[in-house]
């Protein structure tokens, strides 16, 4: 009994005493470690009060159950690290998860470096119980071994040929003390790295072992999955604003004594851009007027965006033809045509110029509805001008006429999406044209600004919450020339030449 370890001898004098001893003592098995193996011993009392016991080596089948229960937890870590990265597109909150998770998980702390131009680097640090920090270093990759192949993506170089006492202080996170041992792991991207993950641990914590780098090599792979993923995304979401910095209708403001406003609402209340489109483009010879153009293009959402951005391309090349109405819309028809788009759009041009306090314009619609002229009495005209469609068939037809705006009057171009809203109290109404006139009416005197305005309101409210076309509109208002007074003859409001 000498050579038996304790957990035996104890169970042994215990079944060896005399007097009886109840079943399950006798036929329990118990378990413990001799000699650094694991046993289960069985015993047996004999009839002369002799017990026996029967070893069985059960180190296989520990081995096999410790190791199943260390890959559920790791399965089980790995599956909750790609939930936790991959539900944030923000790449910074990318770099704190992956830092905070392998801070808590794999090691004493962790820093996350991300690959930028130059030495200066955005980086990462979590201490296991902190929150993560996020700082911008000057790093010299020579001087880490393994850090610059981990940021080119190349495979990491084991723990055991980095010396914790040769990482530079931008390593070492504030109080955490000597560091025993780094893993240093790259970031897989999508094509391209996305970063690198510095795993250290303190010297009173066991260095990195071969299966745990190789784990941390797992958890990077899903690491780096997300965060290149979220670049991606924030690279798109860049290049996606300016492209759609160029599709958005512009501010408008007076320009050469003219006032100008303009309001815009896509199909979608998701999106920003559609099939509506407007400009304004000052003169560009001394003397003649801004060009206005107001169109429609068949279709919503980005394909009818897109086609909107040629349209308004070429027509600010076309600017050197300004005053030629039909000629512009005639080479913009051949353009579309030439095109591989099938769609066809509406539009109207006005040129506005100020001769002393009034605004003359000239109108010309190319199958568009035609423009309403707001005169200060209250009275709405309808322009006389009609046209076909742009993009359709090979020539194309328009007449041009013209109309003077005296101070204080205005004139408004839509599109259909206004007067074809649906709604009203039946909810299958359209807005219509009369509607449109008789709210109009009521805009006599009120700047372009207001005008816009409340005829975005009206199409608004008319609507609610149903589907609806896009709708875009342009007031061009010849500007007063007095203040408008208050009865008693006090002046106020701010809309003088």
């Amino acid at each position: 009994m000498d050579v038996a370890p304790a957990w035996l001898c104890a169970a042994h004098t215990r079944l060896a005493s005399p007097g009886p001893h109840p079943v399950p003592e006798t036929g329990q098995t118990l378990r413990g470690d001799i000699g650094g193996r694991h046993f289960e011993a069985h015993p047996t009392v004999r009839g002369d009060g002799s017990v026996a016991w029967w070893l069985v080596d059960d180190t296989g089948h520990q081995l096999a159950r410790e190791a199943l229960r260390r890959e559920r937890e790791r399965s089980a870590f790995l599956a909750k690290a790609s939930n936790v990265l991959l539900a944030s597109l923000n790449l910074g909150r990318c770099m704190d998860g992956t830092a905070h998770m392998a801070a808590e998980n794999l090691a004493d702390a962790a820093l996350v470096i991300a690959p930028a131009r130059g030495q200066r680097l955005p980086v990462v640090t979590c201490v296991r119980g902190g929150a993560p920090a996020t700082t911008t270093v000057t790093v010299d990759l020579d001087e880490v071994p393994g850090l610059a192949e981990a940021l080119r993506g190349f495979p990491p170089v084991p723990s055991r040929w980095i010396d914790p006492a040769t990482a530079p202080g931008w390593m070492m996170p504030e109080r955490f003390g000597p560091v025993g041992s780094i893993v240093i792991t790259p970031l897989p991207g999508h094509g391209v790295p996305a970063g690198a993950l510095i795993l250290l641990r303190a010297t009173e914590t066991a260095a990195f072992s071969d299966e745990e780098e190789a784990f941390a090599r797992l958890f990077a792979a899903r690491a780096g999955a997300a965060m290149s993923a979220a670049r991606l995304y924030a690279e798109q979401s860049t290049v996606s604003d300016m492209l759609m910095r160029e599709l958005l209708p512009p501010d408008l403001h007076q320009i050469s004594g003219v006032d100008f406003a303009g309001g815009y609402r896509p199909s979608a209340d998701h999106e920003r851009i559609g099939g509506d489109f407007y400009d304004v483009h000052p003169a560009t010879v001394e003397g003649a007027g801004a060009l206005v153009s107001l169109g429609d293009v068949c279709g919503k959402g980005l394909e009818a965006a897109v086609l909107t951005g040629k349209i308004r391309n070429t027509l600010h090349a076309l600017l050197p033809l300004a005053d030629d109405h039909q000629r512009m819309l005639s080479l913009l028809n051949t353009a579309l045509l030439s095109s591989h788009h099938t769609r066809f759009a509406t539009m109207v041009l006005a040129s506005a110029v100020r001769r002393g306090s009034a605004v003359d314009l000239k109108l010309t619609s190319g199958g568009h509805p035609s423009p309403l002229i707001v005169r200060a009495d209250g009275t709405v005209e309808e322009a006389d001008t009609h046209g076909t469609l742009i993009g359709a068939i090979p020539n194309v037809s328009a007449t041009t006429t013209t109309a003077s705006l005296a101070p204080g009057e205005s004139c408004v171009l839509y599109t259909d999406g206004i007067t074809e809203a649906k709604g009203g109290p039946m909810g299958d109404d359209l807005f219509g044209d009369e509607r449109l006139k008789r709210a109009l009416a009521g805009c006599a005197g009120m700047p372009a600004e207001g005008i816009v305005e409340h005829v975005q309101m009206l199409a608004a409210q008319w609507l609610g919450n149903r589907p609806h076309d896009d709708m875009a509109v342009v007031v061009i208002s010849a500007p007063r020339t007095h203040h408008l007074s208050a009865v008693n003859g006090h002046t106020r409001g701010r809309f003088t030449a």
